[in-house]
């Protein structure tokens, strides 16, 4: 099991920043890939960016996200930069064990980028 704490959601203005962090617990692995997905209102949930050795991003955060780990405190963060008010959703950590190819969800943090 993999417990997921997420930190860092709020209001922020559009061309503002925010950090988002998820604290990982439980049978973790700096091998397994942890990473951010978001779902906004009546849309389905969808990627923004995956870390292992390498990293993953969704087009539309390309250039303004930037996802790093910690693995000595297994943490993940999501800097982002220049919000949009398309970027307003419900952000969500997974954690995805690479040998059973289980999926461990956070509890999700909101994030509304407006004026």
């Amino acid at each position: 099991q993999v417990q997921l704490v997420e930190s860092g959601g709020g209001l922020v203005q559009p061309g503002g920043s925010l950090r988002l962090s998820c604290a990982a617990s439980g049978s973790i692995s700096r091998i397994d890939t942890m990473g951010w997905y978001r779902q906004a209102p009546g849309k389905q949930r969808e990627l923004v960016a995956t870390i292992t050795t390498g990293t993953n991003y969704a087009d539309s955060v390309k250039g303004r996200f930037t996802i790093s780990r910690d693995n000595a405190k297994s943490t993940v963060y999501l800097q982002m930069n220049n919000l949009k008010p398309e970027d307003t959703a419900v952000y969500y950590c997974s954690y995805r064990k690479i040998v059973t190819g289980i999926v461990y969800w956070g509890q999700g943090t909101q994030v509304t980028v407006s004026s």
